[in-house]
């Protein structure tokens, strides 16, 4: 399979539930709300599609059923992370069997290896697929980050491993990682209210929680990003700004979701616990947040 470009706006997409179970028609909904939007790629079963609490089977139903949704029209990266490095293969070559574009690897949390372990780690997975690899360095919830230093090993040793996404807050890592290896590394920001930052320091896009609803909000601000408009890219990272933090008021994607639900575009705001409902006060925040974008 030929690679497809991985940069630009690609959707975290959200699991859809009703009554405990997946809702497969609302996630064929939201496919096709992505696409019509214009979005660039879609990465479901990351942590914004609750990976945590699938199961294997469920896993990979929503990746097939993401990939099929999509009838090639855009890539999917299909999240096949774990702390595990046995399930994380397993993952993977179930999601290369099925057809996805590419992989989104999160570091092992919990575990908290060594530099040598995560080599070790990410080596295992990209034996297991020719097709890209996106590392994912999120240290906020897997208490490691990915350092330059590992990345910088895989890079040079695997061709498909030449992406990252950084969700650690810090826009001095796409320099470290930029100085480190230049045009060999596509820096994906993983913080919606950072993006434009990233993008000014070398990133080429974002892997997004905020687009599973503004998808062609999100995009333009990416696209005029990507051709150095920064004046029109700034203007509407300013005006989403207050949305892209209000998203993040309580766990995503219990924020999301009920922005999703609010508008229809799924039936339901359910999640699975240990997630649970919004309090009404991070509600109200909420809806200030929408009906300041006119919805």
């Amino acid at each position: 399979m030929k690679p497809r470009s991985i940069a630009g706006t690609l959707t975290a997409l959200v699991t859809p539930f009703r009554k405990g179970k997946v809702d497969f028609a609302d996630l064929r909904k939201l496919v096709e709300h992505q696409i019509k939007g214009g979005i660039d790629g879609l990465v479901p079963v990351g942590t914004t599609g609750e990976s945590p609490t699938l199961s294997h089977e469920e896993h990979m139903d929503v990746v097939r059923a993401v990939i099929e949704g999509a009838r090639g029209r855009v890539p999917v990266i299909a999240g096949t992370g774990s702390n595990s490095t046995d399930e994380a293969v397993s993952l993977t070559r179930l999601a290369h069997e099925s057809g996805a574009q590419g992989m989104l690897v999160v570091a092992p949390y919990y575990n908290k290896p060594s530099p040598e372990g995560l080599f070790r780690h990410f080596s295992a997975i990209a034996e297991a697929t020719d097709r890209p690899i996106v590392l994912y360095s999120i240290p906020g919830r897997c208490g490691i980050e990915i350092g330059v230093p590992v990345v910088v090993r895989l890079r040079a040793r695997y061709p498909h491993v030449r992406w990252i996404k950084e969700a650690g807050g810090n826009v001095d890592r796409v320099d470290q990682l930029k100085q480190a290896l230049g045009s060999d590394i596509t820096v994906l920001s993983g913080d919606d209210s950072l993006t434009l930052p990233f993008m000014a320091a070398g990133a080429e896009g974002v892997i997004s929680v905020a687009s599973n609803l503004l998808v062609r909000e999100v995009s333009r601000m990416v696209r005029l990003a990507r051709s150095n408009d920064y004046a029109a890219a700034g203007r509407i990272h300013r005006r989403l700004y207050p949305f892209f933090k209000a998203i993040f008021v309580e766990p995503n994607p219990v924020p999301i979701k009920a922005s999703l639900a609010r508008e229809g575009i799924i039936g339901l705001p359910e999640v699975r616990l240990p997630l649970c409902e919004m309090s009404p006060a991070n509600r109200s925040v909420l809806e200030q947040a929408l009906k300041a974008l006119g919805r």
